[in-house]
């Protein structure tokens, strides 16, 4: 079976097909075998502004058919694209509609507003050598599956409770509010639950302020305030669809070693972490959409910016699976959803500190340490991205093997429980990686 997805994998994703590319020339209209119709596109999503020379990349087909330029360390150079989808007519442009304070359909529509724009980079804390092992991973395995979630779970309610017959989009604009406050909601899916109830008590807690999350009105114009309606349009850029993506991630961690990277697995899946949203549920917002094309305007949701300043103190309330940033003066600073731990493999009590911090992390994995995983008895160096074990960051503890980090699953952030160590979604672990250093204080409470 192994052979098989290996099989299958090599042949959507790195069929190489052999062909030589000339000495530098310096434009795009002198790329070899290539129509006059189609441009080279990094993954940025900017124009190629060179030629690479014979021998520095190999051309091969993505999953979709299309020419790909790829170096000889596994990186995507560029993808091969219609130039019609990079620079669309004006028809392709143009949204059905706009859309009304939650997000339905409204008329008389103008072609102005719209956000277009890739990925954001990384952020400014420096990385830790990528080339080195993480001794201090959770020993039951990152991402095993979760333990069933026995222990007993706080329930938080809020001064007014959310009533039960809001609509979907109105539980939207209320994530979205949260998630823009810098109390962090989890996944944006319209849904309620307890991560909207603990950040609905974060945020009280952080203001002083009581809020009625019922009061449609009174919540459609806090967003005004701070940003704008919830859901806006974007436009999806050449770079977005070009990726670079892989077509599966494997269970076993042997296949998982031997993929160039544990990227995204589609455009959905990358523009759903972007915006904060659960995948199902930006697939629900634009129906029938092909997200492979560049040009192509959806529905998102407009979540917050990234949080600033200098965290002191955190900490992990095991029983409301939520954690804490405090600034040094005392006050709260943003509040997340968060797996902590099992009655099986619990997480420590007490104080820690944060040692380190690593963006972007890989994942040593050696069955002596870590876990037995399948019938792997060998060391494995698997490769970092956001389905990586860790996600995209890795905070490490002063405790052995314990740390906090991003997760491949972020819907289930909050409703399971973790191998012992701090598990947010990706977006929350990296805005929190951002403001913290090593020495900040970890305090687990029950």
């Amino acid at each position: 079976m192994a052979d098989i997805w290996k099989a299958g994998l090599i042949l959507a994703t790195l069929t190489v097909v052999p062909a030589a590319l000339p000495v530098p020339a310096g434009a795009q209209d002198r790329y070899p075998s290539r129509s006059a119709d189609t441009l080279l596109v990094t993954p940025e999503g900017d124009l190629l502004g060179y030629i690479p020379e014979e021998g520095e990349v190999v051309i091969s087909r993505d999953r979709m058919g299309r020419r790909v330029l790829i170096d000889h360390y596994g990186n995507l150079v560029a993808t091969e694209v219609p130039a019609e989808t990079y620079y669309p007519r004006q028809q392709q442009a143009r949204a059905p509609a706009t859309f009304d304070d939650f997000g339905a359909p409204a008329p008389g529509w103008e072609d102005d507003g719209v956000v277009t724009g890739a990925i954001p980079g990384p952020g400014t804390i420096d990385r830790a050598p990528l080339d080195q092992p993480l001794p201090d991973m959770p020993s039951g395995g990152p991402d095993m599956p979760p333990p069933v979630d026995q222990a007993p779970q706080t329930i938080v309610t809020p001064d007014i409770p959310v009533k039960s017959n809001l609509s979907q989009l109105e539980i939207t604009a209320l994530q979205v509010f949260l998630d823009r406050e810098g109390v962090s909601p989890g996944v944006i899916d319209g849904k309620m639950g307890q991560n909207v109830n603990k950040a609905l008590v974060a945020w009280q807690k952080m203001t002083g302020e009581t809020i009625d999350p019922n009061n449609a009105e009174d919540i459609l114009e806090r967003l005004r305030m701070s940003g704008g309606l919830a859901v806006t349009s974007y436009t999806i850029t050449p770079g977005d669809a070009a990726g670079p993506y892989v077509a599966a991630i494997p269970e076993d961690y042997s296949l998982k070693a031997q993929l160039p990277s544990l990227a995204y697995t589609s455009t959905v899946e990358m523009l759903a972490e972007k915006f904060h949203m659960d995948e199902n549920y930006l697939r629900a917002l634009n129906p029938g959409v092909d997200f492979t094309v560049p040009g192509t305007i959806i529905k998102v949701v407009e979540p917050g910016k990234p949080k600033t300043g200098k965290v002191a103190r955190i900490v992990a309330d095991k029983g409301k699976k939520q954690v804490f940033a405090y600034g040094e003066d005392g006050s709260l600073v943003a509040a997340y959803p968060a797996s902590i731990g099992s009655a099986d493999t619990p997480s420590p009590s007490g104080t820690v500190t944060v040692e380190r911090v690593a963006l972007n992390p890989g994942y040593t994995y050696n069955p002596k340490i870590n876990f037995q995983q399948g019938s792997n008895n060998k060391v494995l160096a698997i490769p970092p991205g956001p389905n990586g074990p860790v996600g995209t960051v890795w905070m490490a503890l002063s405790k052995p093997t314990y740390g906090i980090h991003g997760t491949p699953e972020p819907a289930k952030i909050g409703r399971t429980q973790s191998h012992g160590c701090i598990r947010l979604t990706n977006w929350d672990a990296n805005e929190l990686a951002e403001m913290v250093s090593p020495g900040v204080t970890v305090e687990f409470v029950d």
